[in-house]
C-alpha cells in the first residue's frame, strides 16, 4: 500500500512548534510502516495548502497516515482531514468535525458532561471583563482553550485565591486571545487512557491507563504536581510513564466506563488519548481529549498497547491502518496489493553537463554553473524513485531537434543555457513552444532574475531593501548619490559567484573603476557595483507556486578573522576552504526570522518565481535585511549545494526536495489535461 505520512516537523524549541513531530519520530513511523511492507512517502505540510495538494496529487497515495497538527487557528487540527475528504483520500484518525471539537477544550467538556462524565467546574474567558473570580472554587488552573502539548501551562498556572486571578488571566489572554479555560484544579494525579480502536475487542479499543510520575529532583519543590510545558518540552527525562497506572480494580472499571462514554460522545476514531485527574479517594474528572496523540517512541499508547499484545511500533500502526480501512470497507489484504491510478510519467531531465572543471583562480569557469554527472545521476535516481521513467536530455544546440521526438510528459529542467542575459530562459521557452509542462520559473522570470540589477530594481519596488548600486560598462560612469565605500563589483549576469573573489571589494573609487574594467573585459558584460553591506549573510530556500513555503534561512558564517570585508566568493562555492561555515537552520531570533521570510516571499512574488528559488540576503549596519540576488535555478548537488543543505536543515531529504520541485509541474500537467477535456466536452455540446 502506498502511504503518505503527513506531518508537521518540529525544527526548533519555539512554542508554536511544540505540538509538531521531531524528525526522529517521523523517521521511526516511516520505518515501522515500511517494515509492514508498505511504500511510505513523508509529506511535511507546513506552508500553503496548494503545495500539499500538489504533492498528494503527484503521489496518489492509497491512504494518508495523518499526524499533522496544523499551524494556526482554532480549527487547525481539522484542516487536513477536511482537505483529505475533499481530495477523496482515505486517512487515519478522526474526521474534521471531531478534530475541531476535541481541540476546543470547553466544547469537548460540554459534550462529555452531557453524556454523564464528571468534569471540573470551569469558565471560558476570552475577555477579562467576563471573569467573575468569586464564582469559582479554588485553587483553579488557567490554560489556553485551543492549545495542546501543555502550551501556556506553567507552575504559575495554578491560582489559589481570587486576588491573583485577574492578573493571571489578563497576562495569558495577551498571548492566547482566542480564549482561556479557568478550571477548578483537581488535587490528585494525572492519568491518561490511550485509545486504539482495533487493539482490543474486549475493551472496544480502550487500552490500560497510564500515569505520569516526575523526578523529585526536578519537581520536588512544587506544591502541585502538574505535567506542564517545561516538563513536556525540555525536562522530559524527568517524566516517567507508568503502565499500568496504580489504580484499584474498581477505579479501572470506572475509567473504562467513562472513557467508553467519552469516545462515543465525541466520535473519536482509530486512535486517541483521554486525560483525567484522579483524586486520592478515587474520584475521576475528565480533562481533555487528544485526537492526534503523540506517536513518538516511548509514548503512552505504545506502552499500554504492549499489555494487550501489540509489542512494537509497527503492530500499533498496523492496528491504526486496519481501523481506518475497515470503516471504509477496504480490506487490508486487498489494500496492500492495490494501486491507485498514478500514471507512470516520462520525465525529461534537461541539463547542461560540466566537462571542464574551473580552478580556484576562476580560470575555465565557462561551465561553472553546469552540473556534474554525479548531480545529474542523483536527480535521475530521485525522480525514478517515484515510479517515473527518466529520459536524459542534455541541453546542447541539438535539443530543439531532439526534444519533440523524446515524447516526454513533463520536464525537470536544470539547464543553464549557453550565452546571453536570457540564457537560462532558452530551454523553458522551447518547452513552452512545444506545450511541455516543466519545473521551475518561466522564461520571463529566469531572464529577469539573471540580470542582478534588473532584479534589484523590481524587488526594491516591492518593498525589499537593497544596497545602493550602479551598473557600469566602461568604468567611467558616474556613481549615484548615496553610493558608499567599500563597494563590491561583480558581473551583472552570472551565477555561482563567478567573478567574485576576495579582490572584488574596492575601498576607493579608483579601485572600483579598475575592477569594473577588468571584469567587463573578462566577462563581456556590464558590471554591478554595490555598496558593501557589513552584516550577517543569509540564503533562503523557497518552494511552491502562488503561496510558497519559505524554508528556514541558512547563515553563511565568515570565520576568517583576517578578512576585513568577507564575502561568499567563487572559491568558497567551488570547494571548502575553512573560511566559512553554513548553519542551517540559522540561529536567528523570531523578529529576524520573520523579516527574512517576509523578504524572501516578497522577492519570490515580485520576480514571478514558481516551484523553487534560492534568495540571498545580507544585513546592513543597522541590521536591516537587504536583497542580494535570486537564483530560480539553484544548484542541486547532494550534500553540497546551498538549497540542498537548507532543505536538510528543514528536515527535507534530497529525494523529498526533488519530489517537492517536481510535484507542481505534474499538477500543472493534470490541470492542463482537465482544461483540454472540458474544452473538448463543450465543443461536443455545441456540435
Amino acid at each position: 500500500m502506498r502511504i503518505a505520512l503527513t506531518h508537521n516537523l518540529q525544527l526548533s524549541d519555539a512554542e508554536d512548534e511544540a505540538e509538531f513531530d521531531r524528525p526522529e519520530t517521523i523517521a521511526a513511523l516511516a520505518d515501522a510502516l515500511r517494515s509492514l511492507g508498505h511504500e511510505v512517502e513523508p509529506v511535511e505540510v507546513s506552508g500553503p495548502a496548494s503545495r500539499t495538494v500538489a504533492r498528494l496529487e503527484a503521489l496518489a497515495p492509497d491512504l494518508v497516515f495523518n499526524t499533522a497538527e496544523g499551524r494556526r487557528g482554532r480549527f487547525r487540527e481539522a484542516f487536513y482531514p477536511a482537505l483529505f475528504d475533499e481530495l477523496g483520500l482515505p486517512y487515519t484518525g478522526s474526521d474534521a468535525y471531531v478534530c475541531a471539537l476535541t481541540l476546543d477544550k470547553q466544547l469537548a467538556k460540554m459534550v462529555v458532561a452531557a453524556a454523564g462524565v464528571p468534569t471540573p467546574q470551569w469558565a471560558f474567558i476570552d475577555d477579562v471583563k467576563q471573569l467573575d473570580p468569586s464564582a469559582l472554587r479554588y485553587p483553579v488552573i488557567v490554560k489556553p482553550n485551543y492549545e495542546g502539548s501543555s502550551k501556556g501551562i506553567t507552575v504559575d498556572s495554578i491560582v489559589e485565591a481570587p486576588g491573583a486571578l485577574v492578573a493571571r488571566v489578563a497576562e495569558l489572554l495577551a498571548r492566547y486571545p482566542s480564549g482561556l479555560l479557568v478550571e477548578e484544579f483537581i488535587v490528585g494525579r494525572d492519568v491518561t487512557v490511550p485509545f486504539l480502536e482495533r487493539a482490543s475487542a474486549a475493551t472496544r479499543g480502550i487500552l490500560p491507563a497510564a500515569e505520569y510520575t516526575f523526578d523529585p529532583a526536578v519537581v520536588g519543590g512544587r506544591k502541585y504536581q502538574i505535567y506542564d510545558y517545561h516538563l513536556k518540552q525540555f525536562a522530559y527525562d524527568a517524566v516517567e510513564v507508568k503502565v499500568p497506572a496504580d489504580l484499584a480494580e474498581a477505579e479501572v472499571a470506572e475509567i473504562e466506563r467513562l472513557t467508553a462514554k467519552t469516545i462515543r460522545a465525541l466520535g473519536l476514531r482509530d486512535l486517541g488519548r483521554v486525560d483525567y485527574r484522579i483524586t486520592d479517594d478515587g474520584r475521576l474528572y475528565f480533562l481533555e481529549v487528544n485526537a492526534l496523540p503523540s506517536l513518538e517512541p516511548g509514548a503512552s499508547i505504545y506502552r499500554s498497547a504492549e499489555l494487550v499484545g501489540l509489542s512494537s511500533v509497527a503492530t500499533v500502526l498496523e492496528a491504526v491502518l486496519r481501523s481506518a480501512l475497515d470503516r471504509r470497507a477496504i480490506p487490508y489484504t486487498v489494500a496492500r496489493r492495490r494501486r491507485r491510478a498514478r500514471p507512470k510519467l516520462r520525465v525529461g531531465l534537461i541539463y547542461n553537463l560540466k566537462r571542464v572543471a574551473p580552478t580556484r583562480a576562476g580560470e575555465g569557469d565557462d561551465e561553472a554553473e553546469f552540473d556534474s554527472p554525479k548531480t545529474v545521476a542523483a536527480i535521475r535516481e530521485a525522480i525514478a524513485s517515484y515510479g517515473h521513467e527518466v529520459v536524459d536530455l542534455e541541453a546542447t544546440r541539438e535539443l530543439p531537434t531532439i526534444l519533440p521526438a523524446a515524447a516526454i510528459d513533463v520536464a525537470f529542467n536544470i539547464a543553464e543555457g549557453f550565452a546571453g542575459r536570457s540564457r537560462e530562459a532558452q530551454v523553458p521557452a522551447l518547452l513552452e513552444l512545444l506545450g511541455i509542462p516543466y519545473t521551475g520559473s518561466d522564461p520571463a522570470t529566469l531572464a529577469v532574475a539573471l540580470d542582478k540589477a534588473m532584479a534589484k530594481r523590481i524587488v526594491r519596488e516591492a518593498g525589499v531593501d537593497t544596497a545602493p548600486f550602479a551598473v557600469m560598462t566602461t568604468g567611467r560612469e558616474r556613481l549615484p548619490q548615496g553610493f558608499t565605500f567599500p563597494a563590491l563589483a561583480k558581473p551583472v549576469a552570472e551565477g555561482s559567484s563567478k567573478g567574485v573573489s576576495a579582490a572584488s571589494v574596492a575601498t576607493t573609487e579608483e579601485e572600483l573603476r579598475a575592477l569594473v574594467r577588468e571584469l567587463a573585459g573578462r566577462y563581456r558584460q556590464p558590471v554591478l557595483c554595490e555598496s558593501f553591506l557589513p552584516g550577517r549573510e543569509f540564503t533562503v530556500g523557497v518552494l511552491g507556486e502562488r503561496r510558497p513555503r519559505v524554508l528556514p534561512a541558512m547563515e553563511i558564517v565568515f570565520t576568517d578573522p583576517a578578512s576585513e570585508h568577507p564575502i561568499y566568493s567563487f572559491d568558497e562555492k567551488l570547494e571548502a576552504s575553512g573560511k566559512i561555515r553554513c548553519e542551517a537552520p540559522a540561529k536567528v531570533d523570531a523578529a529576524l526570522g520573520k523579516a527574512l521570510a517576509l523578504a524572501a516571499r516578497r522577492s519570490f512574488a515580485a520576480l514571478g518565481c514558481r516551484d523553487v528559488a534560492r534568495i540571498d540576503f545580507r544585513l546592513d549596519a543597522a541590521g536591516r535585511v537587504n536583497f542580494i540576488e535570486c537564483n530560480p535555478l539553484p544548484g542541486l548537488t547532494p550534500g553540497w549545494s546551498d538549497l540542498v543543505v537548507i532543505a536538510e536543515g528543514a528536515g527535507l531529504d534530497y529525494r523529498g526536495l526533488i519530489g517537492e520541485i517536481l510535484a507542481p509541474a505534474i499538477r500543472r500537467r493534470q490541470a492542463s489535461q482537465r482544461a483540454d477535456a472540458d474544452a473538448g466536452a463543450k465543443g461536443d455540446e455545441r456540435a
